[in-house]
């Protein structure tokens, strides 16, 4: 299943002339449990470009054209052992027009404000859903992003405004998808990813116990070499995040299918190494993740 230009020319002339359709369509797909019967997910993520992060590797614009993007994701979703997927309100909107997501998990992007390269990066607003359009939209929880640098004010907000999401989304017994990463500045100011996986450690158990109840909770964490420490820091449910696929994806799945073995890591939730594979193998590469997540017997 693919996205044809006929069919990206017609979602065109519909945002113009019938923009209620992409609402309809959102609300009024079929749905499923979140957790599914194994309680195993692999989720694609496609909030990317909600906060800028188009580039791959030397192409500042690699993942811009949003046919494209469309395409991809229909295709990765068109797979049954492919749970669901992660966006902003305008992809998920075009996704469910495009009936992709039949019967798959829908989850919501909140804090989308901290735009890549921006002086203001770790101060990351809600400027896509919040908790009340991720339940009036009929989708099955929200994910927020929490950046934690010691050295930067606008972080002790951010944990404020996770923490109050998570309650509100546990409020409505909707799914709570926290993202913890560990940053820090480089000499020039710039944020950037802190690869410590004690930092990784520390990330996980503070997002553990933001918000008024962890009931609705889950992790995504980058996966780790040291993955049953930092599964060990929380009894919450873990997916893990992919990262950039540019240099290959061996050690990505490699990681991944050591974390696995962690009992609360329950899946993945990719993004760029799903949808952008560096041999363009998108079937294999799905199918191949597809396996990490639940291996055949």
């Amino acid at each position: 299943m693919s996205v044809s230009s006929e069919q990206y020319r017609e979602l065109l002339e519909q945002r113009v002339f019938r923009p209620e359709a992409f609402t309809h369509a959102l609300q009024n797909r079929k749905r499923r449990p979140v957790a599914g019967d194994d309680g195993k997910l692999l989720l694609v993520a496609s909030d990317h470009t909600a906060r800028g992060k188009i580039s791959l590797q030397s192409n500042p614009v690699a993942m811009a054209d949003r046919h494209t993007l469309l395409d991809h994701l229909v295709r990765v979703l068109s797979r049954p052992d492919v749970d669901g997927v992660l966006g902003s309100a305008d992809v998920l909107e075009e996704l469910a027009w495009l009936g992709a997501l039949e019967g798959k998990v829908a989850v919501g992007t909140m804090n989308r404000g901290g735009i890549v390269g921006a002086t203001w990066e770790l101060d990351d607003r809600v400027t896509s859903y919040d908790a009340e359009h991720i339940e009036s939209m009929g989708l099955d929880g929200g994910k927020t992003l929490i950046r934690i640098d010691y050295s930067d004010p606008a972080v002790a907000q951010t944990l404020e405004t996770v923490a109050s999401i998570t309650t509100e989304l546990a409020d409505r017994k909707l799914l709570s998808m926290i993202e913890p990463l560990p940053y820090q500045k480089d000499a020039s100011g710039r944020a950037t990813l802190d690869p410590s996986d004690d930092a990784l450690i520390t990330v996980v158990a503070i997002a553990s116990g933001l918000g008024a109840s962890s009931a609705y909770t889950w992790l995504k964490i980058p996966a780790s070499e040291r993955m049953a420490e930092a599964a060990g820091a929380t009894t919450l449910p873990i997916l893990m995040l992919g990262g950039d696929p540019t240099n290959g994806v061996d050690r990505i799945f490699s990681l991944w299918e050591k974390g696995m073995r962690e009992p609360n890591v329950r899946g993945l939730l990719a993004g760029r190494t799903l949808l952008y594979p560096p041999d363009g193998e998108l079937d294999a590469t799905a199918e191949r993740a597809a396996k990490i997540v639940r291996p055949t017997p």
